[in-house]
């Protein structure tokens, strides 16, 4: 990695889920305050950004994904004067600072909406959003057949007549971005960000925004194939009209010093579509969810890695990786059911099937941290990971809160599971993720057996998550071959991934059934697991000197 390339094509970002990561005054929910109050945690894990999901003003319904107002903080998380002294504090700890923004819609309590709302069809206040009339001769059908990612129609009708788009949740309501005054406030926001002292956004559904003109229905679906199927054109996800925002926005970015940058939450069912988004005058890196949805095996592991590599380099742009976020079930879960498959529901939230291993999902988790930090690139870190946190499986009905708990008529248990907060200290619930003495209880509940899964139980262990994490972004930020470049493979039996990364290091990750002899000339910086006789056991990982 060149000292003079942009920090974001190498770093790793830990991403905060604020709501679960630290309460700083004791209500039971995550704030700014309580990530204040961890970054000297932050700066000891080794990273080099936190990316904050939203923590704008919300009401809520989707946990802070629906947006009443992008320049306000919203009380339940503090102040935008508390969000300033984060910024400042977290650059003195050498600590970037990437929020969220949520561009393809905002909440029904919005300004805007409304204003929509009370101006009545035909209106110019409308034309900001997506309104359409209904089908059918009194217009009681949707004006088409789309339908929401929380499950559902994509369409609700008010008193008037009249339907509007949400491709979420109905609270939601979808922005029309064809509006000059939709992309003009989204740059003054950035603007205003940015002004603050962010160092970047992480964009929301950055494949949305934009809708085919006509609102077609949907095209037929595809039958699951072995092979990667061919892109299809859809009428609202990853149409080719969006990078004209995205250009826009580098725009933006660019009037500002240092290095600002956008990372893409961006679902594109080609590599080659994907790095379209990331192109020279676009945004400057996206999510790598084929390589968080690929399953433990090595031939699918090599060929996303192969994959991802060539077409993100194809157009100047770093690869990323990331194994787990507060969408998907914890990889740890994941890689502990022995032949989970693929099986992605409602807003590509995983459902786990199958008895779970938690051993053997540690060991695939501690050996896929290994490989995911030797590969040429940036990394993501879901909070929790580093402490080897499985989903909660087992949260009470009751206490579920994801939206997609409803919308599906209580079939699909959505995202809590891998949103529980935190567990710090203490041999009990809440395990120090409020201040002591507080009254508020976690906003879901913690397991009864997360006491050694804590920071304190594992702080100083060698043989902890914790400290693996630690110790791999210490020498991936020492060793001169690690972050972006280049990686040549290296011949090994079938079942066992490894390649070179120069100047002298190896990785190796045995996915294989049996033990792997390690090569004899080589040192070993760190592995996953023991080494017995120079062998490294199933799933298991080593980063070799050579």
């Amino acid at each position: 990695m060149s000292p003079t390339a942009p920090w974001w094509r190498s770093a790793v970002i830990y991403q905060v889920y604020i709501r679960s990561f630290a309460d700083g005054n004791g209500d039971g929910v995550g704030d700014i305050a309580g990530i204040r109050s961890r970054l000297p945690y932050l700066k000891s894990l080794g990273v080099d950004a936190i990316w904050i999901n939203p923590w704008y003003k919300s009401p809520m319904a989707d946990h802070g994904y629906d947006v009443a107002d992008f320049r306000e903080i919203d009380p339940l998380f503090g102040s935008v004067a508390e969000a300033e002294r984060l910024i400042e504090e977290a650059h003195e700890h050498g600590i970037r600072v990437i929020p969220d923004i949520v561009p393809n819609h905002t909440s029904d309590r919005h300004a805007w909406f409304r204003a929509a709302l009370a101006a009545g069809p035909g209106s110019p206040e409308r034309e900001r959003y997506v309104f359409r009339p209904g089908r059918g001769p009194d217009g009681a059908q949707p004006p088409n057949d789309w339908v929401s990612c929380f499950g559902g129609p994509a369409w609700t009708r008010l008193p008037d007549g009249e339907w509007y788009l949400h491709l979420f949740a109905p609270e939601q309501p979808d922005l029309n971005w064809e509006h000059p005054e939709v992309r003009a406030e989204f740059e003054s926001v950035l603007r205003f960000w940015f002004s603050m002292g962010v160092d970047g956004f992480r964009i929301d559904v950055a494949h949305g925004l934009i809708k085919h003109p006509e609102l077609p229905d949907l095209p037929p679906r595809q039958e699951v194939a072995e092979e990667r199927p061919p892109h299809v054109e859809h009428p609202h996800w990853d149409r080719d009209e969006v990078h004209e925002v995205y250009r826009s926005w580098r725009k933006v970015a660019d009037e500002f010093p240092g290095d600002r940058c956008f990372v893409a939450e961006a679902w594109a069912d080609t590599p080659e579509r994907l790095a379209a988004y990331v192109r020279p005058d676009g945004l400057h890196t996206a999510f790598n969810f084929d390589f968080l949805m690929s399953t433990w095996d090595p031939k699918a592991l090599r060929t996303v890695i192969d994959e991802s590599l060539a077409m993100l380099g194809s157009v100047g742009a770093p690869a990323t990786w990331v194994l787990s976020n507060h969408d998907v079930v914890r990889h740890l879960s994941r890689y502990g059911r022995p032949s989970p498959g693929k099986r992605w529901v409602a807003n590509d939230v995983y459902r786990a099937e199958g008895p779970l291993d938690l051993d053997l999902g540690t060991r695939r988790a501690r050996a896929a941290a290994l490989l995911m930090l030797a590969l040429p690139g940036g990394a993501y870190v879901y909070q929790g990971e580093e402490l080897g946190l499985p989903e909660v499986e087992d949260l009470p009905d009751a206490v579920l809160q994801d939206p997609i708990w409803e919308r599906s008529g209580h079939t699909q248990r959505g995202r809590d599971g891998c949103r529980v907060p935190l567990p710090w200290s203490g041999e009990s619930a809440p395990y120090g993720f409020s201040p002591d003495g507080s009254s508020g209880e976690p906003w879901l509940p913690q397991p009864a057996d997360w006491a050694d899964r804590s920071v304190a139980a594992q702080t100083g262990d060698p043989a902890s998550m914790l400290e693996l994490y630690r110790t791999a972004l210490r020498l991936r930020r020492a060793h001169p071959a690690l972050g972006d470049g280049d990686l040549t493979w290296l011949d090994a039996p079938a079942e066992v991934l490894a390649f070179r990364r120069e100047p002298g290091l190896v990785c190796v990750v045995n996915l294989s059934p049996e033990p792997y002899r390690l090569p004899g000339h080589s040192d070993v910086l760190l592995t996953s697991g023991p080494v017995e006789d120079g062998a490294l056991a199933p799933d298991q990982a080593a980063w070799l000197a050579v």
